[in-house]
């Protein structure tokens, strides 16, 4: 299929779609905004169940507040918002008053990484993973394309307890498009079948990654591509089984290499299979305003960048 033909969707539309037809399975699903519903697409949500659609305005921390007396009431409440705002400006009341508790309450939040673009760098979350990371017993899930999200929606919905969901604002190519794909909550993927190493991806890095090795393949080089979408917990049997297959690992992630998925990909394998790993992702610098594919380019995030960097690595390993 030719580029130009490959379908695109931003997974923050599938956030607001899958929310949209969940609404009609279950009563219980209560969506919150923060004055975002058009951005973080809940509007569909709340042109269908507008009686379960609640603005709480710019109030981000209020927000959560609110969303966890709802689930203390037995509503499932998805509380959305900018992943700065979600993750960032709220995140004292997510560890105290739904982690601290344990309360199911949804956390979807969009607009993460630096595909933010021209908002600039207030605006580009690339901290968000290793935030909800720390908070114990917080699931979080990074999704991949648009199935995928939808998926990981309806499992978040499904599963008790708290979950954070990271979506994008920009289009990125439909991957899982296929009829043996499977969703699992904690559960990652093999996209591509490799032996000389493993590029562990997630968001819409595992698209790019996929084109870096079709870049690799050109050069004799093959590259296993590992799709990771639930972040934590982490599918470490299957990252293991990998590195023991090829030996060398590399892990693509919009976001900080520090704390983010890199690290807890270094952290199963520096526990069970030391190998050497590379990180690629955001090296400790906060992003800058651009277009979207731009910035991918200058932080060596799209496809040709991924394949630079493992080409670099594979020089010294």
């Amino acid at each position: 299929m030719r580029e130009n033909m490959v379908k695109k969707v931003a997974t923050r539309e599938s956030y607001g779609n899958a929310l949209a037809r969940l609404g009609a399975e279950n009563k219980d699903i209560v969506v919150l905004d923060a004055d975002l519903a058009s951005a973080t697409k809940t509007e569909i949500f709340k042109k269908k169940y507008p009686d379960r659609h609640i603005d709480c305005g710019i109030a981000e921390s209020n927000m959560i507040g609110v969303a966890a007396g709802l689930a203390a009431a037995g509503k499932i409440p998805f509380a959305s918002s900018f992943a700065m705002f979600a993750a960032g400006r709220a995140f004292e009341q997510i560890r105290n008053s739904v982690g601290y508790p344990h309360l199911n309450v949804k956390i979807g939040a969009t607009h993460a990484g630096i595909t933010v673009g021209e908002d600039g760098a207030t605006h580009q979350c690339n901290e968000d993973i290793a935030l909800m990371r720390t908070i114990p017993q917080m699931v979080v899930m990074c999704p991949s394309d648009d199935i995928e999200a939808k998926a990981a929606v309806k499992a978040a919905a499904e599963y008790k307890g708290p979950v954070y969901l990271r979506f994008g604002r920009g289009a990125c190519p439909v991957i899982n498009d296929r009829p043996d794909y499977k969703f699992e909550m904690g559960k990652g993927s093999v996209v591509r079948e490799g032996k000389d190493l493993s590029i562990i991806a997630t968001g819409i890095c595992v698209a790019n990654s996929l084109e870096a090795a079709k870049m690799l393949k050109q050069d004799g080089i093959s590259a296993e591509v590992i799709n990771i979408c639930t972040i934590k917990p982490l599918d470490k049997d299957l990252i293991l089984s990998s590195a023991r297959k090829t030996g060398k690992v590399v892990t693509v992630e919009e976001h900080s290499v520090i704390g983010g998925l890199g690290s807890a990909v270094g952290d199963a394998l520096g526990e069970a299979n030391p190998v050497p790993v590379k990180k690629i992702g955001m090296q400790d610098v906060f992003g800058e305003s651009g277009s979207a594919q731009a910035l991918l380019e200058k932080y060596k995030l799209d496809g040709k960048g991924i394949f630079e960097q493992v080409k670099e690595f594979l020089k010294i390993v």
